[in-house]
Formats: C-alpha cells, structure tokens, sequence
C-alpha cells in the first residue's frame, strides 16, 4: 500500500464549539460537518498551551512544553530537544510544504527565523495585515497575482479590533487555499505532507462583509457570564492575560460605539477593546470561521476530483482557542477556560479509519505527530512523549478511552508585566489549575459546572479532593519533562 498524503490544517485560536453538527447551531460550517461524517470527531482534544508558539512547537514535536522549552511567542529562535514531525517525514520521502503561519520563531518586522522544519515548498504568511518586508508570501499573491496593493487594502482596518474586513477573493484564508492547491498539483513521485495553517479566526476579528452578512448579531447568545465574574477575576490581577481586568459583556455592550469597532493605535490582534458589543464580536468570529469552512471545502473537493482523497490523512485543528467574552475576557492568556484550551480535531482518511465517530477521549495535540508516524509506517522517536491515536481511529481500542487526562501549560509567554507562569491538570471531570507565582487557584467540577463558574479552590467540602488532584496535577507535570538524551550504558 502507497504512504498516505496528509494535509494537515491548523487554524488559530479557534473554540471547540464552533462546529455545527457538534453542537454549534448558530454557526454554518457544512464542510466541516461533511468531514465529521466521513472520519472521527473528538469532542475532549485538549492544546498544551494557551498560547500560539508553544502550543505549535508541541505539537509539532510530539513534545510537551517542558520538554521542547518553547514557551514565549516572540522567541529568537526555534530551540527543542527534538525533530519536528515534518522533519522526519521529510527525511523519509514525504514533499514537505507550508502555507500560512509556522510561528516556531520570532517574526516581527522580518521574516520568521527557520528552524530545520523539513518543509521544501515554504509559502510563509504569519498574519495578513501588511508590515512585513520582502517575502511575505500572501502579501507577494496579493500584489502580483490581484493587482492589489496590500497598504491600500488593508489601511481602513488598521487598530479595528473587529467588523467587516476584506473581500473574501483577496483574503488570506482565500489565499491558503489557492496555494494549496498549487503545492498538491505539483508532479512528484513521492507522498505529500501539507501544512495549512491560516490566520484567522485570530483577531483582529475582521471577516468579509459579504460573511458577515449572514449573521444576525442580535440573535446570537452572550458570552458565558454571571455578575460575580468581575470581583471573581479581580483575585487574578497579577495573573497575565490580555485582557487584564474582566468586563460584563451586557455592560460593554451599551459602552461599544455604535460602529462596529473603533480604531486603536496599537495592533488590535494584541491589545483587546475595552468595550465592545460582545455578539458583533461572536457575529465576526463566526463569519470567520465560516468562511474558513468554505476554503477548507474548496480544498477536500479539490483533492476529491484529483483523486488524492482517497489516499489522503486529513485533520483539522486549532492550536488554541478563544475566550470571547466568557466570564468577562476576550483575546487569551494565562487563563485554562474550556473556551480556551479546548479545541476542535477531527481527522479523517477514506478506507483508513472509522467513519462517522464522535469519540468522548481525553486527547492532546501532541497526540497527532505519533500517529501519523504510526500510520505512514514509519518509527516513532523515542522522544516524542505523544500517544498514537491510530488504534482508536481504526477501531482496534475504546473510543472513548485514550488518556487518563490532559495537561496544559502557560510559561511568561506574553510580553505582559507579571511573567505569570501557571499549568492546567483535567481528568475529565475535575480540573485544578495553579498559578505558580500567585497564591491563587482554581477547580472546577465540569461535570455539575460545564461553564466553569463555582470555583472550589476555598471550599472546605472539597479540601481532600483538592489534595487528591494536586497530587496528581504535580505528578502530571512532572512526567511532562522528557526523556533527555538516550541512555546506552547498562548501570
């Protein structure tokens, strides 16, 4: 049998409830339910890490980020104790490419340093907005190929933190798929691994208006909030996150300019408003994501009519998701929020796998570089610290059972004052969370408190429990350390 092809598409900082057919009526996506229908959906895929860089660096290596010592975004360069997954496979035969972002590395105002990432066809686009110098792909397509100057383009959206923003053919999601296709038409003898990682829905949240249109913003529902949200994250002052001090949603709605965003100095993908009308801000997100959607749809009914679907690993991820008002925080941080470290993944490969599954496993997306290994056949290193998902995908293990928990980390990732460092430990039912730096904490009982409200941290009914899961969430993180170099002596 012929290695399978895999495309490989990441979104940014996109929720776990963002799918219809998983939950989501408020949302259009057909083509991510069509590829639910045809593979295997989880419903508990957990990110190591709020935060981009890390996050991709680990799932990236199979590693996780006490091991790959990637944790900041911003860093200089790309520095981990072990190969990325693209590299390998490149090593093995596979035609490499990337579209989109890779963010392993620094990439402000200049090209992203690259690391020994494997990737022969390197089509770079870390966000859409125009500052980059010579070579930024998307911007480069934007010139040459639609005659469209990228400044003028996007000068009325500079500091808009959300409304409508470009028009879908000279979007970067548009872009991702159009080059994407280039790559899977190129003559090759071989099998192809493609990286598509687009930018959006990252904010600024700014979709084209003729996706925005097709919601109704005073239909859609508020974020999860209740009043005692704002003294509740007050306790989190030293705690780093972009937003700094909770808002109620209702009350920064009837602050919000009645536009649809008013403009900032600052970079609005950073700095988040403070005041907005929390359903525009979902109404842009979803127009986001839906027309992630159709791009994505375009890409599987390519691959369809060239016959390469057949033969073709395909997932769909995010590396992170989105608070979007919950509990009164917006953009992200150091907070382990389901709408936050919870994110989409389904992974689909016609005659390889099940079809049709929704499995309720705890899974981590340094789960995905073992498994696909597993699947082209090929040794997974001893240092990547991710299990194969292979055998629950093809019916050989419980689909519901795959890790006893989950763990997520935060290290001073963003240029924010505290440096905050905190880590996130979930069996499934009880999450605690510490802040290593700041006497606070949090535990949640997610099966009576689904939206994370009533923290237990303090309550004495819960003093042994509490003990109990700090004991296991101290031994989690532990294990999280890897395997360093390998041992060969015999004593």
């Amino acid at each position: 049998m012929n290695k399978p092809n895999i495309l490989w598409y990441c979104t940014d900082q996109q929720r776990f409830d963002t799918i219809r057919s998983l939950g989501n009526e408020h949302i259009r996506t057909p083509n991510l339910d069509r590829l639910v229908e045809r593979g295997v959906a989880f419903t508990n895929a957990y990110s190591q890490a709020p935060i981009c860089t890390p996050s991709r660096a680990s799932f990236l290596t199979g590693q996780y980020p006490a091991t790959t010592h990637v944790h900041r975004n911003g860093n200089d360069y790309f520095f981990a104790h072990g190969k990325l997954v693209t590299r390998i496979f490149a090593d093995h035969g596979y035609d490499c490419g990337l579209v989109g972002k890779l963010h392993l590395a620094r990439s402000e105002g200049q090209l992203e340093r690259r690391t020994d990432d494997g990737y022969r066809f390197y089509q770079w686009s870390h966000h859409p907005q125009p500052d980059w110098p010579q070579g930024h792909a998307y911007a480069d397509w934007l010139q040459k190929e639609k005659k469209v100057d990228p400044d003028e383009l996007y000068a009325p959206l500079r500091g808009v933190p959300y409304g409508p923003g470009v028009p879908a053919e000279y979007h970067q999601t548009t872009w991702c798929t159009e080059t994407a296709m280039r790559f899977i038409s190129q003559k090759r003898e071989g099998p192809w691994l493609l990286s598509v990682n687009p930018f959006d829905p990252h904010p600024p949240f700014d979709p084209p208006q003729e996706y925005l249109d097709r919601y109704n913003h005073e239909e859609l529902p508020y974020p999860l909030f209740r009043e005692e949200d704002v003294q509740r994250q007050r306790a989190f002052a030293k705690v780093d996150q972009q937003t700094m001090e909770a808002v109620d949603p209702y009350e920064a709605e009837k602050h919000a300019p009645p536009a649809w965003g008013v403009k900032s100095e600052k970079y609005a993908g950073s700095e988040p408003p403070r005041y907005y009308n929390p359903r525009k801000v979902k109404a842009c997100y979803y127009a986001s994501i839906e027309l992630i959607d159709h791009e994505f749809g375009r890409l599987i009914d390519f691959l369809e009519t060239t016959g390469e679907l057949e033969n073709t690993i395909v997932i769909f991820a995010s590396d992170h998701g989105e608070l979007l008002g919950d509990h009164g925080l917006i953009y992200k941080g150091c907070r382990f929020f389901e709408s936050l470290v919870h994110v989409p993944l389904i992974i689909s490969w016609a005659g390889g796998i099940r079809a049709g599954m929704k499995s309720n496993a705890l899974v981590e997306l340094i789960d995905l570089a073992p498994t696909l290994l597993e699947a082209a056949g090929l040794e997974t290193p001893y240092t990547m610290q991710g299990k194969s998902l292979l055998s629950l995908l093809t019916g050989g293990s419980d689909p519901d059972t795959h890790k006893p928990y989950v763990i997520s980390e935060y290290n001073d990732a963003l240029r924010q004052p505290n440096g905050t460092h905190g880590s996130m430990y979930f069996d499934g039912r009880y999450k605690s969370i510490l802040y290593h730096d700041v006497r606070v904490g949090e535990l949640y009982d997610l099966e009576t408190d689904p939206g994370e409200f009533e923290n237990l941290w303090n309550d004495r009914d819960f003093a042994s429990l509490k003990c109990e899961l700090l004991t296991r969430h101290f031994n989690a993180m532990m294990l999280s350390s890897g395997a360093g170099v390998s041992r060969s002596a015999s004593y």
